[in-house]
């Protein structure tokens, strides 16, 4: 089987972007309105800042900071890890894995591209995912 590339999985994407102006409570409006868990932080020239997440939601709601008020730049992951177009199903599933992440951005030339989930992974990609990790696992 071929391994699809992020270029593939994200090319006709439309990812949920904001700047870094942009409220908690804008960000979460606009994620619940998409059905997405994250939304990319970008500059004017979609150049990444950060991502903001439904988990980094629950944590400053859980420190009781207002999310009227609070900007995404002051809560979000800043420089988060991204793959390219090229990097394969593999690679992504791997860097998800192994991160603890649940979305990774796919940026091309400083520029956001799309991002990815594990649900954007076909049955199969998964299997063989979970066949390698076995693997290593053993291996250890």
């Amino acid at each position: 089987m071929t391994q699809r590339t992020m270029g593939e999985i994200v090319r006709d994407q439309k990812p949920l972007t904001l700047g870094p102006a942009a409220t908690v409570s804008e960000a979460c409006a606009a994620m619940y309105a998409r059905k997405v868990g994250a939304v990319l932080v970008t500059d004017a020239d979609h150049g990444l800042l950060g991502i903001f997440t439904g988990r980094d939601a629950v944590r400053l709601l859980a420190e009781g900071l207002d999310a009227k008020a609070t900007r995404l730049d002051a809560v979000m992951t800043q420089k988060p890890t991204t793959l390219g177009p090229r990097a394969t199903a593999m690679d992504a599933l791997l860097l998800l894995n192994d991160g603890g992440f649940r979305h990774v951005p796919i940026v091309q030339d400083g520029r956001v591209v799309g991002i990815v989930s594990r649900y954007d992974f076909r049955a199969r990609e998964q299997a063989r995912m979970d066949d390698e990790s076995g693997f290593m696992e053993v291996m250890r």
